[in-house]
């Protein structure tokens, strides 16, 4: 059976290591480098590792427990509960990824990947899969650095896979393609950007700018919870568990509705149901309004959560990195503004201005952070 190894390593070595444990027919958990030693050997322990390589070679866990043949990688993921848990998707999945992406991307002679997200997380992985199983030059980078990033477009880096704040650091124009994951769109993306839908469960984005790629079903439950189904879903959970039914449908718990648009009829993801406020008896989407404050000239940086309130149930509350510190936003300045694009009961009713919005590694707003930050 093949043996599950955690490759604790960054950039050209973690794909050579990557390489040679597939080579021999094992099964690779990737690390993730920002980890302190105490989390990343938790992590391993937790995924039950039989071997770690790093930068001083391979060391036996005595731990460990053996993967499927067919599992290429275990991708820890918090998931929405914060708990690790570990996505197991097979060789036949990614290369179902690579190739659905590839065709929708129209990846052709004289392109070149360039992977600079961390390698722990399947949207900066992906771009390594796709590279090799496409046989398509590719270009790492430990991690993100603006002037690297142009420096591998001037080499001629002509693809990548970027979290949205990293467009404002670089000239965007220099790329072919640019997959965009993670967080909220800017709303004037340039036309070589791709949205991208999809989580580590379905071993990359499955739906690009509101069309799901070829072989993936798409489907809006009764309740509203977006269901996925295709080739490229994970096999299990490494403890066995699977959040796929019967039918073969990956219950994702996000939220989302088809839309009419000038280009067709799009997947539009309204945010984790988790997510949703309920206030005085109206649902907010936090990012919809996030996503309008985001365009008052005083605000730099926003995130939306719900705040317990006694009279409100939840009270819609705006946390807000200011452009200006001296010259913060008022509430009614942001509740003027918000009632501008959206109903009354969604503009802000409380403002907490902060220095730095709680995200996670790919740049998505951590709400349970702020919900406790505005107790």
């Amino acid at each position: 059976m093949p043996d599950l190894v955690a490759i604790s390593l960054e950039g050209e070595a973690f794909v050579a290591a990557l390489r040679a444990v597939w080579d021999r027919g094992d099964t690779a958990l990737p690390v993730d480098q920002r980890l302190p030693t105490d989390a990343a050997d938790a992590l391993v322990a937790a995924m039950h590792a039989r071997s770690v390589i790093t930068a001083a070679g391979e060391q036996i866990t005595g731990d460990g427990e053996p993967t499927q043949p067919g599992d290429a990688l275990v991708m820890a993921t918090s998931g929405s509960t914060g708990t690790p848990k570990g996505v197991v998707l097979t060789h036949d999945a990614i290369a179902a990824s690579a190739q659905a992406s590839h065709d929708r991307l129209g990846v052709r002679a004289g392109d070149r990947w360039l992977a600079c997200l961390p390698l722990a997380h399947v949207g900066g992985l992906s771009v390594v899969t796709r590279a090799l199983l496409k046989h398509v030059p590719l270009t790492v980078h430990a991690r993100f650095d603006a002037a690297a990033v142009s420096q591998a477009a001037a080499d001629g880096a002509t693809l990548t896979s970027l979290v949205p704040t990293a467009l404002a650091r670089i000239d965007a124009t220099r790329f072919r393609r640019i997959v965009l994951g993670g967080s909220r769109m800017p709303p004037d993306r340039l036309p070589n950007t791709v949205a991208t839908y999809g989580m580590t469960e379905t071993g990359s984005g499955v739906v690009y700018d509101g069309v799901p790629l070829d072989g993936v079903d798409v489907r809006i439950a009764p309740d509203g919870e977006i269901l996925l189904r295709g080739p490229m879903l994970l096999r299990c959970y490494r403890d066995g568990t699977s959040p796929v039914d019967a039918d073969g449908w990956l219950h994702t718990d996000d939220a989302g509705q088809w839309v009419e648009t000038d280009d067709g009829v799009r997947l539009s993801v309204d945010g984790r149901r988790g997510d949703m406020i309920v206030t005085g008896g109206e649902n907010v989407w936090p990012e919809a309004v996030e996503a309008v404050l985001a365009r008052h000239p005083l605000v730099a940086e926003v995130g939306v959560a719900g705040v317990a309130d006694v009279t409100w149930g939840q009270c819609v509350t705006a946390f807000v990195v200011p452009a200006d510190p001296r010259h913060p936003p008022t509430v009614d300045d942001l509740r003027l503004h918000t009632r501008s694009s959206l109903p009354a009961f969604m503009a802000p009713r409380e403002v907490v201005i902060v220095d730095s919005l709680p995200r996670t590694n790919l740049q998505k707003i951590r709400r349970n952070i702020l919900s406790a930050l505005g107790q």
